[in-house]
């Protein structure tokens, strides 16, 4: 049943009736059918304008035999499911951009860091509308970042109510797998049996399943499933990356904004800089390590060499029994405390190609608009990079020091904090050239993530036209933030959803001088988004601008009282 058959006028009892069986009735529009059964959202009408369905399960719990494989539908449910709750996040290790213990930003955060939170029974999907009859409704489905080791969607940053007004749009986030649970290459988990599953990238086809659901499912919520818009940030960029060059992906998005990432392998670009894509045999070795880490933790073996022996006594299912039945927080705990924490797709040649870029070069790529992003000063996230260029790590205190000195920290107040509290001294003060935080940022940013940008983007030049790119300025903070953080890796993404808070950075970042020139540069940028989403050109009357394709850039920037908009 479509949306729109929900408002019709109802002629007759037995009409009534037929709406009614189908889970959907003039008087409840949170409640809809799916095609695993009926769901019972929220009406927010009178709070943000939207209904709000959460925690909709799109795949089974990969546990026990479905662990390290690929998502598979879940099972029907006969009685309508109460979808006002977000999914549990995906089981990782604890970090101050994922979730404390109660899947949500709070105090717990930093009294997790570097231990499991989450679920592995996490494979769920939160859907927004406004409210209405609309249908047809461009499709924003969001991937969140983290490293491809962390993120949730129950991230208060990323709650689709604002963006789905503002946007007038159906906007979608969904869980997937992170971590080793979601990118292992291991022979041993290997059959043979699914190339797609083989590859090792669960995550992907995670994002892959919940795809499909929005394809098979989201004209029941008002949208338009051949006009979806696939958009991810950082490490949901990277992802969103893979996509674009994945066979199984397509036909299952029409547009593309990937905010901060890249796919280049190291062969792409020149030397000295750093790949935002591994090859695949970096992550056998890692798996390769990870196994033989998690033996000797059990007493199977005493070294890398006894391990490895032992390894040759069992058959490959043997193995991979003994994986899946392993505690999944006791995997993750010899994952960080043996270092080997990277996490990323795997260039498999199937799932995606092993050189994504040399695929976009020969046209083999999902052709769809790309509206793709950096912020100005996105090294400023990556303190601990700092090493990487010979030098003390950017920050001077711990994570959970800086977890909760932002969370006490008072916006509004006069400042007692300077720089110096929380940077390294060697980078202070922070505006010294060469030497200073931000010159040493900026570095880094020059190193990492601008030259993967400007591959994929000159690459994906050649093959189409539509290629739109900004970049984003704002650094209003209050101080001493505004250098500590300034327009760093992330910071955009408030705008983009029009959430200010409560969150990480919301009190480091959001003062009452600072309000109408952030709100205004936010109602720009999700127009922006939405413009995008709807046509595949983000022009629109709010920017005040044309916005030029590629390599032309558009900069979105504000002062405290208002946007300021330009192009470059």
């Amino acid at each position: 049943m479509t949306y729109s058959s929900r408002f019709m006028p109802v002629v007759g009892a037995s009409l009534v009736l037929v709406l009614q069986a189908c889970g959907g009735s003039d008087s409840d529009p949170a409640r809809r059918s799916t095609s695993f059964g009926q769901i019972q959202g929220s009406n927010d009408t009178a709070t943000t304008g939207t209904y709000a369905w959460k925690g909709i399960p799109f795949a089974k719990a990969p546990v026990g035999a479905l662990r390290w494989k690929a998502p598979v539908d879940p099972a029907p449910w006969s009685e309508p499911l109460t979808a006002t709750r977000f999914g549990k996040a995906c089981l990782q290790n604890g970090r101050i951009y994922g979730p404390g213990s109660n899947n949500t930003y709070d105090g717990t955060i930093a009294t997790t860091l570097n231990t499991p939170v989450g679920s592995e029974d996490c494979l769920t999907l939160n859907v927004w509308r406004p409210t209405g009859d609309a249908t047809k409704l461009p499709v924003i489905f969001f991937v969140y970042g983290g490293s491809n080791i962390s993120g949730y969607t129950a991230d208060p940053v990323y709650d689709g109510a604002a963006l789905a007004k503002a946007a007038n749009a159906v906007v979608v986030t969904a869980n997937y797998r992170v971590g080793v649970l979601g990118f292992m290459n291991l022979a041993q988990l290997k059959t043979g049996a699914s190339a797609a599953e083989d590859s090792g990238n669960f995550a992907l086809l995670d994002i892959i399943q919940a795809l499909k659901f929005v394809k098979n499912n989201i004209a029941e919520f008002g949208g338009d499933p051949g006009n979806v818009t696939l958009m991810g940030q950082s490490a949901g960029a990277i992802n969103a990356w893979a996509l674009l060059t994945s066979p199984l992906a397509a036909g299952l998005f029409h547009k593309a904004i990937p905010l901060s990432g890249g796919i280049s392998l190291a062969s792409n670009l020149p030397a000295g800089t750093i790949a935002t894509l591994n090859p695949a045999s970096a992550y056998a070795t890692q798996g390769n390590a990870l196994l033989v880490k998690l033996l000797i933790a059990d007493g199977k073996a005493t070294d890398t060499a006894s391990a490895q022996a032992f390894i040759a006594t069992q058959t490959t299912a043997q193995i991979a029994d003994y994986l899946r039945a392993k505690d999944a927080g006791a995997i993750l705990t010899t994952v960080f405390t043996a270092g080997l924490t990277g996490s990323g797709p795997i260039p498999d040649g199937t799932v995606i190609p092993t050189d994504p870029i040399a695929a976009i070069a020969a046209g083999n790529y999902n052709k769809v608009p790309v509206l793709a992003s950096n912020t100005a000063d996105e090294g400023k996230l990556f303190a601990p990079f700092l090493t990487l260029l010979g030098g003390p790590p950017g920050f001077k205190i711990t994570d959970a020091a800086r977890f909760t000195m932002m969370a006490n920290f008072n916006p509004d107040a006069p400042a007692t904090l300077t720089e110096a509290d929380i940077l390294d001294p060697a980078y202070v003060p922070s505006n010294t050239p060469v030497t200073g935080w931000t010159a040493k940022a900026s570095l880094l940013s020059s190193v990492f993530m601008i030259p993967s940008r400007d591959n994929v983007l000159n690459t994906l030049k050649t093959r189409q036209a539509n290629v739109w790119y900004y970049q984003f300025n704002w650094a209003q903070e209050p101080a001493p933030w505004n250098t500590v953080y300034g327009a760093a890796h992330a910071f955009d993404l408030p705008f983009i959803f029009g959430n200010f808070g409560p969150s990480l950075f919301s009190n480091a970042a959001n003062s009452t001088a600072n309000k109408p020139g952030r709100l205004a540069l936010s109602s720009a940028m999700m127009a922006s988004v939405g413009a995008f989403a709807r046509t595949g050109d983000p022009n629109n009357a709010s920017l005040g601008v044309a916005w030029p394709t590629w390599p032309s850039k558009l900069v979105f920037d504000a002062t405290p009282t208002q946007a300021s908009i330009s192009t470059r």
